[in-house]
């Protein structure tokens, strides 16, 4: 049985919790491997609509088993409020879900912190929601981890030890109010009441079962370009979306990887700040965005929209070791006559050899467009490959030729059914 990897394959948004959802079907269990509540993948299954940000969309098939795993920064509030969400849904979560150990506790301090961040002038363009401080305390190794719950003497020490320097920097720098230390203490050892049925070892269990021949789909969230090493920093994440942080999210090694699907859209899309090269900031752009829906599931921004960028993904299919890809959002394109495809940069018209590391590079490059002819007509309950028109599916060929993978998924709309399979 294979362990698979899922990839977002450009800025993130590429719609992987629907692919996810379609490919549990085949697996016994998934496991998110990294980031936090700041992901929102939305799955439409019939009339209904899930938005997930913690827990792994295979939820939502009865059979599957699943693990937010040791990379994932668990905010406990949100992850319960999830957990009640399903279950008045009559989604059955008890003896399904499993949380890491050594997965590490967003803390009230994590998401004001944020906050402040992102009023300065240093901005990323966050969610918010804590991610980024509570990954600089992981590394600064002062975090709190879900382990440190079981032991009420050991987290009311690290709570204290934490507060109290935080406090320090709120009041003095920020001028903010301080924190009530007994308060959080209280509050988090009620989430331990709450969470401590799903809290075990999740790397021994996720590597006896690939021992015992179960097969596991690994998911992560945002996408290849926000990945704090190999994104465009420092526009990025802080975590690795990327298929190496699979391996150091989970506990899995490498050596147990067979696949990994890079999920791609069909056109670009970025939210928050950053370069992006193949943007439009036009009626065209905005065309892309009221037809695709392009809002955040997480926090209903706007996304920024541009035609698709083929040097971008031939990188992201490069670091990611993608082996196949499923192309999604395929159905917004059949409004247009004319779609151009990004197939290099060049900056004061020279061409680039390799995808720019330079954020001041990457801001000054101007996109090489292909023009290829769209096919204006509804794709969206097409179910066979060959019933595709034949523009769609040269502009199928043509992503895949430049991006440097092979498609074995087309999705043509935003519920379960409307997708085609290319292989079983």
């Amino acid at each position: 049985m294979s362990v698979t990897v899922i990839v977002g394959s450009q800025w993130g948004d590429e719609g992987k919790g629907k692919i996810v959802d379609l490919l549990s079907d085949k697996f016994q269990i998934v496991a998110r491997y990294q980031g936090g509540a700041n992901a929102g993948h939305t799955v439409e299954i019939g009339d209904k609509k899930f938005i997930l940000h913690l827990i792994p969309s295979g939820i939502l098939r009865e059979d599957v088993i699943c693990v937010i795993g040791n990379g994932v920064v668990v905010d406990p509030q949100a992850l319960l409020d999830e957990i009640k969400m399903l279950e008045s849904l009559g989604i059955k979560i008890k003896n399904r879900l499993f949380i890491s150990h050594k997965a590490h506790l967003i803390m009230p301090y994590h998401k004001i912190l944020d906050s402040i961040n992102e009023s300065g002038n240093s901005k990323i363009g966050t969610t918010g929601r804590g991610i980024g401080p509570c990954y600089i305390d992981k590394y600064a190794r002062t975090g709190i981890r879900i382990v440190d719950l079981l032991d009420r003497k050991i987290l009311e020490e690290k709570i204290r030890c934490n507060i109290n320097e935080k406090n320090n920097l709120l009041k003095k720098v920020y001028n903010h109010n301080e924190l009530n230390i007994d308060e959080i203490i209280d509050t988090y050892l009620k989430f331990d009441n709450e969470i401590d049925q799903y809290i075990t070892d999740t790397t021994s269990f996720l590597n006896n079962a690939i021992s015992e021949g179960k097969s596991i789909l690994l998911e992560g969230a945002q996408g290849a370009l926000l990945d704090v090493d190999h994104g465009t920093y420092p526009f990025v994440t802080s975590s690795n979306p990327t298929s190496g942080g699979a391996c150091t999210g989970t506990g899995i090694p490498p050596t147990k990887i067979d696949n990994v699907i890079g999920i791609v859209k069909a056109y670009t899309t970025r939210v928050g700040l950053g370069p992006f090269p193949t943007e439009l900031n036009d009626e065209i752009g905005e065309k892309l965005r009221t037809i695709g829906f392009e809002f955040g599931a997480t926090t209903g921004r706007p996304r920024r929209c541009g035609w698709y960028d083929a040097f971008l993904v031939n990188y992201s299919s490069m670091i990611n070791g993608i082996t196949k890809a499923a192309i999604t959002k395929l159905d917004v394109l059949s409004n247009f006559e004319k779609i151009n495809v990004c197939i290099g940069y060049e900056i004061n018209g020279k061409k680039l050899k390799y995808f720019p590391t330079s954020i001041h590079d990457l801001e000054n490059s101007k996109p090489i467009y292909e023009t290829l002819d769209g096919w204006n007509q509804n794709i969206s309950s097409i179910k066979n490959y060959d019933e595709l028109p034949g523009n769609a599916k040269e502009y199928l060929t043509f992503i895949a030729k430049h991006s440097s993978f092979n498609i074995s998924i087309v999705s043509v709309g935003p519920k379960r059914d409307q997708t085609i399979l290319l292989e079983e």
